[in-house]
């Protein structure tokens, strides 16, 4: 396991992303993996609508693991879960749920700044604590953070670079493997965060956000897609069920 581990954390480069293109059941997982995936990652978005629940820990832990034990048995390939805000309400809770995602086959797990239902980012001091329980079970941590989150790019403020600069030394410093800024959508940010943060940087990506080469070049070490590939299926799907009920004929083989 700790191999795996290894390996999956030395997948992050700065101008050489690792690109993980979320999934949220063993399905999903065997497709991107035949894909050519070098590494899988749910996004806890479509992992929870999937089962008909609502994102933000609405989703039981002991399905979300059971859904991840489901995934690990059919790749084997190394599978980072979304885990959220860790599923606990104190580092002590947090450290059980990550080791118990550790022994359910995961390699690395997300793990947010922010409480379910909460709009603004924990104090650093209270993150870090929580992210160091995470980082005690010897996994990689993706410390996401969650201060760009609802700020339209007109409004992004130097103060905003320097909360994510500061909150990545405080989560190197408790033991994440990265850091992730996702709703990032202005290049010279992106490029300026990854040029001062003390964890390879993660950044989710949106239609307008650039190609694979463009965030490489600001240095980005992970791009990930969230619900994007959830929503997008369930798009499609709901397209192909509407030209049947309307008496066509879905344009699919098979």
């Amino acid at each position: 396991m700790m191999d795996k581990v290894k390996a999956f954390r030395a997948l992050h480069v700065p101008g050489n992303p690792l690109i993980l293109f979320n999934i949220w059941d063993p399905g999903s997982a065997r497709a991107v993996a035949e894909a050519g995936a070098h590494a899988l990652a749910t996004g806890s978005h479509g992992v929870a609508e999937a089962s008909g629940y609502l994102d933000g820990e609405k989703f039981p832990l002991g399905s979300v693991l059971e859904n991840l034990r489901r995934i690990v048995s059919v790749s084997e390939l190394p599978v980072t879960l979304d885990l959220e805000a860790g599923y606990g309400s104190n580092p002590d809770e947090v450290g059980r749920s990550v080791a118990a995602a550790r022994d359910a086959g995961a390699i690395g797990i997300n793990m947010e700044d922010r409480l379910p239902g909460e709009a603004g980012v924990l104090p650093v001091a209270e993150a870090s604590a929580r992210i160091a329980a995470a980082a005690a079970s010897g996994l990689h941590v993706n410390a996401r953070t969650d201060v760009y989150r609802d700020i339209k790019p007109a409004d992004y403020a130097p103060s905003l670079v320097e909360s994510a600069i500061e909150r990545s030394k405080a989560y190197a410093d408790a033991g994440a493997g990265s850091l992730f800024v996702p709703f990032l959508g202005d290049h010279s940010t992106i490029a300026r965060i990854c040029k001062s943060s003390a964890l390879p940087v993660n950044i989710m990506w949106a239609p307008g956000r650039g190609t694979r080469d463009e965030l490489a070049g600001l240095g980005v070490a992970r791009i990930s897609y969230g619900g994007g590939p959830w929503r997008a299926a369930m798009d499609w799907l709901t397209a192909q069920a509407r030209v049947v009920f309307s008496g066509g004929t879905p344009p699919y083989a098979g």
